[in-house]
């Protein structure tokens, strides 16, 4: 769809992702500004119930980034996130939202690069895809 512009939000933990983001602004990496932060206390706080009310208040795309496994500030809050989300990416399938649609990475305070990165390319497949708030409406 000429134009079309995605709405991406993420869901970043506190201590890593959060600081690898504020990393890449301070740095003036360059990434879209599709993304709109929810900053989070650990990625194991992020309910299955948030992700669909992101897509259902109208996101294109939703990403839930955290700690690397074994560095999580709250001992397994990143191990949490990592059992739950796989179960939340087959309901997402099932309930017919591309599992494209959905990202799950782990990006510590020190990976600036990482975060525009994992931005800009999770941005353009998520472009790539139809307006899912189209298909919602319906």
């Amino acid at each position: 769809m000429a134009g079309y512009e995605p709405k991406i939000i993420g869901f970043l933990c506190n201590w890593c992702s959060y600081a690898g983001a504020d990393l890449a602004g301070t740095t003036r990496l360059k990434y879209p500004p599709n993304l709109k932060i929810i900053r989070v206390p650990c990625s194991g706080r992020v309910a299955p119930e948030l992700v669909i009310r992101a897509f259902k208040e109208g996101a294109d795309g939703v990403m839930v980034l955290g700690c690397h496994i074994g560095d999580c500030h709250y001992s397994t809050g990143n191990h949490r996130t990592a059992r739950r989300m796989p179960v939340l990416r087959a309901l997402l399938e099932f309930t017919g939202i591309e599992p494209e649609r959905f990202l799950v990475k782990w990006v510590s305070s020190s990976e600036g690069e990482l975060f525009a990165q994992t931005v800009r390319e999770f941005t353009e497949r998520v472009r790539a895809l139809p307006p899912l708030r189209e298909r919602m409406k319906s």
